[in-house]
């Protein structure tokens, strides 16, 4: 791993004392009752009420506007202030810094959706997913080898979370990221694990002169892509190419100016993905460039980004498909170079920490 500070500094040596080494791994042992209670916070209103009233307002008075039951308060407020979401002066409860970000930050607030609707059953199967190698956690949805054989299928409300996440993360980075892809001036776009065809649309906006954006996926994503891109302006331009990479055999078509690869790899081992980039540069010309975005965890310009990349790493783990990961930037251009190509530039702290990686043959 090739660490960038402030990340660098801080894994390095111990930074707490030891009471408050015993305070974080007394809230290790009681992380999923803190976060359910937390998450509870915001869903009941509680934390938006303390914010509408800086002044505080006592147990009673949040019971009476929430209609929830003295009790079902007692043990919330209680729990929430030893979190340390909210502060209590005399009888009064009000918000504090934490609890501020918990109500009001976007990636908090789709972090936690993303945590309680579609990992937080799953990860009961974190040690058989370690140990075999397989999303063990998927099974509480369906009977797929991997997630995205079952994203179509997957309760609406799982599925929500799930494009809710995915598409934050990577929305953000997109302006940025057309810019650098569009200053070679391409005609043609391969857009690898398009999945709903977000970024082709985006594609066929920013060239109205005539761009094609071809998206190749496994047929369920297809279908998905055709459903939200058929009225669109520039669906014309938009076309499928059905493909299922965790076959070896499975070629890339040919003839494309860029190839595009958003959040993609990580759904992938380390082997599956010198594979799929190897099949990519054999498809390949000398004027043809493979654009990589990725989160990369440790060429992060904050820490606290660092650490949710991390986390996020165990989703693979037990839901999506056993064996992949957000990469460190050392596996990555490890596997770019096992394939046979060379990354011609890199353009970092894009959108919400994105990094992409020029690569070319």
């Amino acid at each position: 791993m090739e660490l960038i500070s402030p990340q660098k500094e801080m894994y390095a040596k111990e930074k707490l004392s030891a009471l408050q080494a015993q305070r974080l791994a007394q809230e290790i042992a009681f992380a999923p009752v803190v976060f359910q209670i937390s998450r509870l916070m915001v869903k009941f209103g509680i934390l938006q009420l303390l914010l509408d009233n800086r002044n505080g307002l006592t147990m009673k008075e949040i019971a009476d506007k929430t209609e929830l039951s003295l009790y079902a308060v007692k043990i919330l407020l209680e729990s929430s202030l030893t979190i340390g979401t909210i502060l209590r002066n005399e009888d009064k409860f009000t918000i504090s810094k934490a609890g501020y970000f918990l109500q009001n930050d976007t990636m908090v607030k789709i972090n936690m959706e993303f945590n309680h609707d579609v990992n937080y059953l799953g990860l009961f199967n974190l040690e058989e997913a370690l140990l075999h190698g397989k999303p063990e956690g998927l099974k509480v949805f369906g009977e797929w080898s991997t997630i995205y054989e079952g994203l179509s299928q997957l309760p609406p409300q799982v599925q929500k979370s799930w494009f809710g996440f995915d598409h934050y993360y990577s929305d953000c980075s997109f302006e940025q990221a057309l810019e650098i892809i569009f200053a070679s001036k391409p005609k043609t776009l391969l857009d690898v694990g398009g999945n709903t065809g977000r970024f082709a649309t985006r594609c066929v906006e920013h060239d109205r002169e005539g761009i094609h954006v071809t998206v190749m996926d496994l047929p369920q994503q297809l279908a998905m892509m055709r459903q939200q891109t058929a009225n669109l302006p520039g669906a014309d331009r938009i076309h499928g190419y059905e493909a299922n990479l965790l076959d070896p055999q499975t070629v890339f078509p040919v003839g494309f100016d860029a190839i595009w690869m958003s959040q993609f790899l990580d759904c992938f081992s380390n082997e599956e993905v010198i594979s799929i980039l190897s099949r990519a540069a054999a498809s390949m010309n000398e004027r043809c460039k493979l654009y990589i975005m990725e989160t990369i965890w440790d060429r992060q310009r904050f820490e606290t980004a660092s650490y949710c990349l991390a986390q996020i790493s165990v989703y693979f783990t037990v839901m999506a498909n056993g064996n992949s990961k957000m990469f460190n930037y050392e596996d990555l251009k490890n596997n770019i170079h096992a394939a046979g190509l060379k990354i011609a530039k890199i353009h970092d702290n894009l959108g919400m920490g994105h990094a992409i990686l020029e690569c070319i043959v």
